[in-house]
């Protein structure tokens, strides 16, 4: 019983690109070197080339051009009966690997520049079978076509189209399985949903035996149908239509939102390389700090530890500082005792008494001396009198501590006061304090420097002068305030002055002596 050969399912008006769902190639042939075996099996090196182009399927022949061929074939196919099989062995690896190629396909519409699908890359392989796929992804515009573009590209260095074959569904003829078949060269198999087909090879198919027809459906009700499929498509483009406006409108606005992202990008840069350099001077700061504050740990340590030493030392000095106290108030109240006896001996060397019946008007050691009033006074007495008093206001300078503003010369009755701080436009700056031979004015300013030097005397006492011109009133009224005291009067110590103003010693010792020899 003959096995009945597979039938397809689909008519060939009914074949759409939806249906395909795979590709093969097989046989495939490239243009390139080939080797003719002479009739008596061996070798020639003559060379045939093809150009490498694109290559399409040729035409039909016709039966007795095919016989033709069929008895050239027989005729060749007598000159392997006595090859070696070492030499057909070599003649079919050598075919294998001059067709062998990197091969991929892409299929294309005519509605679509872009390819629809493109294959993976099969490498070294003159039957490539490539991985299925599903087109029913697309829309109804491409996937009720039913015309494809097949392109075949192969690579040797780089890659190239070698087939481009503009395929109608159609034509194709229905082979049903890839095995028991022999294909021609560079022969393209379709893979559809009901089996394999091919544009060369064909299959006979036995009429269909004769049976009942069934009714499937009325003319309204495939009418309807259609309709309703038309309406769906109409609905589907419609979706299309506002998924692509709503795709352009959200593009728009990630283009708008884009650009604003990428100023606020640039600004947080911006910004970000601010805080990168204030981060960097803080860092540096903070670095200066810590150094900084070390230092003055350090600092800090060593001067607790010197102020550890100074307290011991402040404890240690504590009491030499209560000794050296009370030495100093005794030596106060020493020096102030010595200094009211040195006033009291002043009062009895240079005794400055009133006149009776004369009320401000003294002498000192008997001699008159009138209160700045000198016109009817004789000279010499006069020069003597403020001789004593220019003695006494320079010897208390010394006793009391007190520099006197006003410099005096002690000479007797030709003694001598200088000015060296008033704003006088005479360049001489030395007064005298006698009448005889002196100009008279410059002799009463020296009467007032003197009277100046006896009111800053007692105004670092305490005492207030009321009229300066009064020179032995306001003298006796200093050595007064100066001896007075409650206690007694301390005894003289040996050294005289030495033993109070060691530091004037040889000063006054000089004058000691510049007197004495004025006197001699």
């Amino acid at each position: 019983m003959t096995v009945e050969p597979p039938r397809p399912l689909l008519l060939p008006q009914n074949r759409k690109i939806r249906h395909v769902q795979g590709i093969y190639l097989r046989n495939l042939t490239l243009p390139s070197l080939v080797d003719t075996i002479a009739d008596d099996g061996s070798k020639k090196s003559g060379t045939k080339f093809r150009s490498f182009q694109v290559h399409k399927p040729p035409l039909q022949r016709s039966n007795s051009f095919q016989d033709n061929v069929l008895q050239e074939l027989q005729k060749y196919s007598t000159n392997w009966e006595g090859a070696s099989a070492s030499l057909r062995q070599r003649t079919l690896e050598q075919v294998i690997v001059n067709n062998s190629a990197d091969t991929f396909v892409t299929l294309h519409c005519a509605s679509q520049v872009e390819p629809i699908y493109i294959s993976e890359i099969i490498k070294d392989s003159i039957n490539p079978t490539f991985c299925q796929f599903d087109l029913s992804v697309f829309g109804p515009k491409i996937t009720r076509l039913d015309t494809v573009i097949v392109k075949v590209w192969v690579r040797r260095n780089d890659f190239k189209l070698f087939i481009e074959e503009e395929v109608n569904l159609r034509s194709l003829n229905y082979i049903g399985k890839l095995e028991n078949h022999q294909y021609s060269a560079n022969c393209i198999l379709f893979d559809l949903i009901d089996g394999i087909y091919s544009m060369d090879l064909a299959i006979e198919f036995q009429k269909p035996k004769p049976g009942v027809t069934h009714p499937t459906s009325s003319y309204s009700a495939l009418l309807h149908l259609s309709n309703l499929d038309q309406s769906i498509q109409d609905a589907l483009a419609t979706r299309e239509e506002l998924a692509a406006q709503i795709n352009l409108l959200l593009e728009r606005r990630n283009l708008a939102e884009a650009l604003q992202a990428k100023e606020q990008v640039i600004l947080a840069n911006r910004y970000l390389n601010s805080e990168r350099k204030i981060l960097k001077v803080s860092l540096k700061r903070r670095k200066d700090l810590i150094a900084s504050i070390e230092a003055r740990k350090k600092g800090i340590k060593s001067g607790l530890e010197s102020q550890a030493k100074a307290v011991d030392e402040i404890e240690d000095a504590q009491d030499k500082l209560m000794n050296c106290r009370k030495l100093l108030t005794n030596i106060i109240g020493e020096l102030c005792g010595q200094r009211r006896r040195i006033c009291e001996e002043l009062q009895t060397i240079y005794p400055i008494d009133p006149i009776i019946h004369k009320p401000l008007l003294f002498t000192i050691c008997g001699l008159q001396l009138p209160n700045s009033f000198f016109d009817d006074s004789d000279e010499e007495t006069v020069s003597a009198a403020l001789g004593y008093v220019a003695h006494i206001v320079d010897l208390l300078q010394y006793y009391l501590s007190i520099p006197l503003p006003y410099p005096i010369s002690p000479y007797g009755s030709r003694a001598i006061i200088q000015d060296f701080i008033s704003i006088i436009q005479d360049k001489q700056r030395t007064f005298p304090l006698y009448m005889k031979g002196a100009i008279r004015f410059r002799f009463d300013y020296g009467v007032f420097l003197l009277n100046k030097n006896i009111e800053w005397l007692a105004k670092r006492q305490g005492l207030k002068i009321i009229d300066i011109r009064q020179t032995l009133p306001n003298l006796k009224y200093l050595l007064y305030i100066c001896s007075a005291g409650s206690s007694e009067l301390p005894a003289r110590k040996a050294g005289g002055i030495r033993g109070l103003l060691f530091g004037n010693t040889t000063r006054a010792s000089g004058r000691f002596k510049s007197r004495n020899q004025s006197n001699a």
